[in-house]
């Protein structure tokens, strides 16, 4: 049981741990772009033109290449698109072109592309290409905050003076914490039913103790924080009975503000709960040394 005033804990947190390229990471936008490169060359030899549907059959079976970059020009990573319409169902593949070339036309017409060619109003499709790219690359921000947050923890494991691979693991699954330290963790998979995949493991040299970590922060709401809290209380409530074992969880973000009531509950019961105040108070050399 934690001795720690709730209340006091949470308005340390911290809402904003975005780091340089949280918001675009243009080495990605390039690179995505350069891919579709070739492709978007040739696309680009349609824009104005008159007659831009025949032009486009002719594009297509002399160059059936180019149809990869299309899925960009709709802001779409995959390879694959499906329309429904009425009780039609078409799944076009734009690697290998898998329809008659008519109903690729078809696809170009309706989806608008065709227009935004002929529209004079786009410079070179591979910057309208890069911007896509941009634009797709910001909506990974929710992926760059949990990142940030295992790289911030990461950063005080490190400063705390263990190792990479010999005194902390990064994403070790629990059959490989048995496996290596011959710990019996059947409580926490379901006796070998769940695949956990913790953040972190820390086994300082020479003890018997292992704290396996989770890490996120959250800097908006949802329901998912609430789930988070409720499963990470009944881990710790399940590692508390194995011996030697820790279950140690740290956490952030304004978004836990509208989602305070499921995190006290946890917290009045996992007694290894931090935030990131309690890491560059020490807590780490406090807790694992």
């Amino acid at each position: 049981m934690t001795n720690r005033n709730f209340e006091e804990w949470l308005n340390s947190f911290t809402d904003n741990i975005n780091s340089w390229n949280y918001y675009v990471n243009y080495s990605t936008a390039y690179k995505n772009t350069a891919k579709v490169k070739r492709q978007l060359a040739l696309l680009n030899t349609l824009k104005g033109v008159e007659n831009i549907e025949d032009e486009f059959r002719d594009l297509v079976r002399e160059y059936p290449e180019c149809i990869k970059a299309i899925p960009l020009l709709l802001a779409v990573r995959e390879d694959t698109i499906a329309i429904t319409e009425n009780d039609r169902r078409l799944d076009f593949n734009f690697n290998n072109m898998n329809y008659d070339v008519e109903l690729y036309v078809e696809f170009m017409r309706k989806t608008g592309i065709f227009e935004l060619l002929q529209s004079h109003v786009i410079g070179d499709l591979l910057d309208v290409g890069l911007g896509i790219n941009i634009g797709l690359d910001s909506n990974a921000r929710k992926n760059r905050g949990g990142d940030q947050m295992e790289d911030l923890v990461e950063f005080f494991i490190k400063e705390a003076g263990f190792k990479k691979d010999i005194t902390y693991f990064k994403e070790m699954y629990l059959h490989d914490v048995e496996k290596k330290w011959g710990y019996d963790l059947s409580t926490i998979s379901a006796d070998g039913i769940a695949k956990k995949r913790f953040d972190f493991v820390v086994k300082p040299e020479g003890s018997r103790d292992v704290y396996i970590c989770e890490c996120n922060c959250y800097s908006s709401g949802g329901s998912k924080l609430n789930e988070t809290a409720r499963s990470f209380k009944t881990i710790s409530l399940e590692a508390d009975g194995i011996e030697n074992v820790h279950f140690v969880w740290f956490t952030d973000g304004a978004g836990w503000q509208k989602a305070k009531g499921n995190l006290n509950e946890t917290f009045l019961i996992q007694k290894d709960l931090y935030n990131i105040a309690d890491l560059k108070n020490g807590i780490i050399k406090k807790k694992f040394i």
